[in-house]
């Protein structure tokens, strides 16, 4: 498929989104980066994963306490990655670059690669989001049916009921399987993948030879191999989980929409930002203790529109957004409990996998 393009109109919606906001951050004289209170998060996350890390490898506990520090692990894991990788990636953890370079980068110390997720999520997903053939988001074939356009297998009927076990692999096929297919293959699914340089070819071998040594050599040396079996597949089902439900309930919902471009003209139907406002959702948006968890990604509309903005302002800026929509007539899809938005995923995955159509 063709890159596709975006309609134009006379009045947007977006330049005027963006002046609301940038008003905002001029009368507030607040940052748009996360500053203070997101450092304070990355210490608490970054010092609980020092710490059960070290006490499972190096002080070994009783098998009980070992499975619930495992469990805790999956979920500091998944911590780090929404609060810390993901702000850095977008450049949007610090006003110093080093600091947003250096938060990236814990996707390297867990196993990921920083330059595979640039081009996968900050290039790819968020400009063409939903767009079958050209988000990787929503290619998990042939396993998942994640839209009308893609084709339709007998298995597809039960996918509401084994998606969780399919979630559940993501940290592991991550890190063992996926970023390895882009390397080798050079692309994302059909996108090509931008040419690395040798600094980024050795930062990719480096990184992933440092975790093979952090979360499987040293960990058996220490503890042995069934030890390490049974704790690492418990910490990596559940990051793997937590990550993959987060993401999916923020664009594969019942009310999301999956537009393809016309075929004559490649042109969405849409501009940018009301393309952005149709194929994404929220969900639980009143509640801190998510709210803290994902990293402000249970306000994936404010993060779509704004990936410059850093998540600790999402909740603040959601009202200009909402306001803004209602005055444009745009949707603004959101779930008020996040078991809302699971219960609609699961819906939206009995409909694919009938065979019936996505918005």
């Amino acid at each position: 498929m063709a890159t596709p393009k975006f309609m134009t109109g006379t009045v947007s919606f977006h330049a005027e989104l963006k002046k609301r906001i940038k008003a905002y951050f001029n009368e507030t004289g607040k940052s748009e980066t996360g500053g203070p209170a997101l450092y304070t998060k990355a210490i608490v996350l970054t010092t609980a994963f020092v710490l059960l890390y070290t006490h499972l490898v190096f002080f070994t506990p009783g098998i009980v306490w070992a499975l619930l520090e495992c469990v805790v692990l999956g979920c500091v894991v998944s911590g780090i990655g929404f609060n810390i990788m993901h702000d850095g990636a977008h450049g949007t953890f610090s006003k110093r670059p080093w600091l947003n370079t250096l938060a990236a980068f814990s996707l390297n110390i867990l196993g990921g690669s920083h330059f595979m997720w640039n081009m996968k999520h900050n290039v790819i997903h968020h400009a063409y989001t939903n767009v079958d053939g050209v988000d990787d988001d929503i290619d998990i074939q042939p396993w998942m049916r994640m839209s009308s356009t893609q084709p339709k297998y007998k298995m597809h009927k039960y996918q509401h009921l084994y998606f969780w076990f399919l979630y559940s692999m993501l940290y592991i096929l991550w890190i063992f399987v996926l970023d390895y297919q882009k390397y080798f293959k050079k692309r994302i699914g059909e996108m090509p993948l931008k040419k690395m340089t040798t600094a980024d070819h050795l930062i990719f071998w480096g990184f992933k030879v440092l975790n093979l040594g952090l979360f499987i050599a040293l960990p058996i040396w220490q503890v042995g191999f069934t030890g390490w079996l049974v704790g690492f597949l418990v910490f990596s089902l559940l990051a793997g989980f937590v990550l993959s439900i987060v993401f999916q309930l923020a664009h594969t919902v019942e009310h999301t929409h999956f537009p393809m471009p016309d075929e004559a003209t490649g042109r969405l139907q849409d501009e940018w930002a009301v393309h952005q406002l149709k194929t994404t959702a929220n969900f639980a948006p009143h509640n801190k203790v998510i709210n803290w968890f994902v990293g402000g990604l249970n306000f994936q509309v404010e993060h779509h529109l704004f990936p410059k903005i850093s998540h600790i302002h999402y909740p603040a800026i959601s009202r200009i957004i909402k306001q803004t929509c209602r005055e444009f007539d745009v949707p603004y899809i959101e779930y008020p409990r996040m078991r809302h938005a699971v219960a609609s995923h699961v819906s939206f995955l009995k409909q694919m996998g009938r065979g019936q159509k996505a918005a």
